[in-house]
This record gives C-alpha cells, structure tokens and sequence, in this order.
C-alpha cells in the first residue's frame, strides 16, 4: 500500500546551485569512479530491463541498476564505505609525516605499518559496516562496529568474517549511532560514517561520491537510449539519494527529471523534513522489513540536497515489501533483491494504481524510470525464508 504522498513545493528550479557544489561536484564523482576502479574485483554492475513490468504497470520502461554483485559484498554500500575509510587513511598519513602521501602508495602497501595503528568505526544497520569493515582489511587499519538490537545475525556475522570487531547495543540505529559518536571520541577512533551532522561533514562526503560510482556507470551504460524522466530513490538518512539527485541534477538540469524518495512508513524522516521544510527527525518505534532504510534521522548533506532537489516523497507499507522481492527472483534473468533494494519498484507499481498521485508525479506511458537495487541477498537465511514462502 502507498501510505502518503507529499509534492515538495520547494523545488528550486534550474541548474545545480553553487551552494550544493561545495557538498557534492560532477568532478568528485569522477574522481572517486578513478580511484574505486582500480581496486581489485571492481566490475561494473548491470543495468537491467524490466520492460514486461514497465508494460504491466502502463509505463514506456523501467531500468534497475543492480548492485546485488557489488565487491562480492552483495549491496552499493561497498562503494561509499570502502572509499570513506581510504580517504580517511590518506589524511591520518599526510597529518602523521607532514606531506602529500600518493594513494598508490597506500594501495602498494608502502605504508602498511603505519596504517595498521588506526583504527575506523560506525554505526550500522549491516551494508554500511560491512563496507567499513571491507575497506579496513583491504587498506589495512582496525576496525569496530557497532549494530543495534534488531540487526540479524547473518548481518553481524559478515561483518565479523572481514576481521572486524562487532558491539551490539541495545536499542534502534540512532542509538547505535550514539553510542559510536561516544566510543570513538573516548578511543580516539574515526567514525566513518554516511550519516552527516554539525561538526562531522568530511567523510559522509566522500561517501557521498563513492556511491556516484553508480551514476557514472549508468551514463555509460545508457548510451544511445533515452534518459530517465523519473528517479526512484530509497531514502534511508538521506545520503544516497542526496548523492544521486546532485550528479543527475548537476549532469542533466534540463532534461526535467523528476526525483522520487522512497521510505518505509517506519522510518519517515525524510517525508517529514519535506513537509516542515526543515530536517526532521523521527521515533522509529517499530523496525522496517526494509533494514537499511530504518533511520529517523536524515543526514544534514543528504538533506541539503533532497530539499531542493527532490521533486516528490512517498512512503509504503513493509506488506508490500516480500511479494515484489518473490516476483524478481522470477524474472528473466533472475534478479537477486534485498528487502530494501525494492522499495523504489514497490512504491512505483502503488503509484501506478493511483491514477491521481501518477498524475501529480507525472507518470504515465511515456515515463522511464531509473530505480536503484541497492542489495542482493546480504542475509541469505532472511532472503531464503522470504523468496520461499
């Protein structure tokens, strides 16, 4: 069911304000696509047509972008995590020796000594520490992570299987944020972390441009064929579909694109923002089927961007959630989806059986959406006991 609805009224019109370029540039996208790259096992991940849906629901096509192979961690989130942390060992090297210190270098090992004495941290709902705690085996620093009361044991253990020390604490995510914030002040830890607030900017950044990986791929996997009027992004604190509305913003301001937020009806920061027009956070008193979207409370850079960038906001039912995960592992060819890679297409087809809310988003048979798979199988016992039922 598609619980509620709201058109942002506060849209600004026109190309990408210098404002929102001093927290996310086309040019960091491309740096960030140059380095992720050359890391081993990069590939690019496929960008599937789902036209006998998109000719079911009364739409000209849908296109997925599926992460579910990504760094074999099965979800984006390796991308911005990853980079997050290899950024954050380069300044911690330049700060310790008083000069430049190449990346190259750090990938080659040169420095491994040096980086073994640091040690990052976050606060996860899985995806987002099983990529912190990647980047801290493949560049060579400790790593500690923290996860709440609700993340599964599935997601605790592959965490823990690449040398990372896991804490469970009691409580939601924002607790389990908390609690990080605390620890690593006392430690002298960095969090690396996507959700941004006062005073803690520079790596959700980073993290920022590492998902636009994503978006330079599609570019370049769109070629010749035309470009999506429409955008389906999974809301979670705000930092990937901040991300994703600032590169296609800044890249294509007038093509008209039009950018959707999609969030679970428990956890609906980011709706609740767009409606006091100010960031907002929430309770999240009931855990979301959609795990990594169980967040109430938006990050400031992600907001920054999706308050006049995001044209509309939607939230859904979790009901909806395994059926559209069921009729995915049926396509051809098969696609592995996580619980919160569908959202986007789970709040597409509601949309489609409300004529009045299409209308107002302006979907209808000549639309192309672009939705994001932001996860495979990332609990396979989770997955399996969805897809089987």
């Amino acid at each position: 069911m598609l619980v509620e609805h709201f058109h942002n009224t506060h849209k600004s019109a026109g190309s990408y304000p210098e404002r929102l370029q001093s927290i996310l540039r086309l040019k960091d996208a491309e740096i960030a696509f140059n380095e992720i790259s050359t890391w081993p096992s990069y590939e690019q991940t496929p960008l599937v047509s789902l036209n006998k849906i998109a000719a079911k629901i009364g739409i000209k096509e849908i296109y997925y972008k599926d992460e579910s192979s990504r760094f074999g961690l099965g979800s984006f989130k390796a991308l911005g995590g990853t980079y997050g942390v290899l950024r954050f060992i380069k300044d911690a090297l330049e700060e310790e020796f008083g000069k430049t210190v190449a990346i190259e270098d750090i990938r080659s090992g040169k420095y491994s000594n040096n980086i073994s004495k640091y040690t990052v941290t976050t606060a996860t709902d899985g995806n987002h520490g099983r990529s912190v705690a990647f980047g801290a085996k493949l560049f060579g620093c400790k790593c500690q992570i923290y996860i709440h009361s609700e993340v599964s044991q599935g997601r605790h253990d592959a965490i823990e299987n690449l040398d990372a020390r896991v804490v469970r604490v009691d409580g939601n995510y924002d607790k389990s944020v908390e609690i990080c914030k605390k620890e690593s002040k006392l430690n002298n830890w960095q969090v690396i972390s996507d959700t941004s607030y006062s005073g803690y900017t520079k790596y959700p950044r980073y993290i920022m441009a590492g998902y636009n990986v994503m978006a330079e791929e599609i570019t370049n996997q769109m070629g010749k064929k035309s470009m999506p009027t429409h955008i389906f992004l999974q809301g979670g604190v705000g930092s990937f579909p901040g991300a994703i509305c600032g590169y296609f913003w800044e890249k294509f301001n007038n093509q008209n694109l039009k950018i959707v937020v999609v969030e679970s009806e428990h956890a609906p920061c980011l709706i609740k923002s767009a409606q006091k027009n100010k960031i907002t956070s929430v309770p999240v008193e009931t855990e979301t089927i959609m795990a990594g979207l169980s967040c109430g409370e938006p990050s400031l850079l992600g907001w920054e961007i999706l308050s006049s960038g995001a044209d509309d906001f939607i939230t859904i039912s979790d009901d909806l959630i395994p059926s559209v995960m069921r009729f995915l592992s049926k396509n051809s060819p098969y696609i592995e989806a996580g619980e919160s890679s569908v959202a986007g297409l789970a709040g597409l087809i509601e949309i489609m059986k409300n004529q009045k809310v299409a209308k107002n988003i302006g979907l209808g048979s000549d639309s192309i959406v672009l939705l994001f798979g932001t996860e495979g199988a990332t609990d396979p016992e989770i997955y399996n006991s969805i897809i089987n039922t």
